[in-house]
């Protein structure tokens, strides 16, 4: 029962990270609101989704070698922790709801997006569509 009290704090404290992190950035989201961003708040936003997204991503991967004793390692790992944590498994009921991956499948379709353009950013991509 130790481990799961390990993990259950590890999440914990994880969230709690996540919780902090969008808080420190309310500002950005309330101008998201009212006008329209320029180019410096547009990066800043699409860096802010990534690292949300990576945050509940780290949560989920802690889930998956904790409890199971496994990583992904193919190409898509990704896309298969996603679905994974929506699944249930026989040591536990399904991580998070068919809804919630249906709409974190919306944060990981926008980081494969956002991930070349910090790379290249030189290179004419343009990735504004999703603003």
């Amino acid at each position: 029962m130790a481990a799961w009290d390990e993990l259950k704090q590890e999440v914990s404290v994880e969230l709690e990270q996540l919780q902090q992190f969008l808080a420190s950035h309310h500002e950005l989201f309330s101008r998201c609101r009212s006008k329209t961003l320029d180019n410096v708040e547009l990066s800043a936003l699409a860096a802010v989704l990534h690292s949300f997204y990576t945050g509940v991503e780290n949560i989920f991967v802690r889930i998956t070698v904790r409890v199971h004793g496994r990583k992904f390692t193919t190409s898509a790992w990704h896309k298969e922790l996603l679905e994974w944590m929506a699944t249930p498994a026989e040591s536990r009921g399904a991580v998070i709801s068919p809804s919630l991956r249906e709409q974190l499948t919306e944060y990981l379709t926008f980081r494969h997006v956002f991930r070349p353009r910090t790379h290249s950013n030189c290179s004419g991509r343009r990735w504004s569509i999703w603003f």
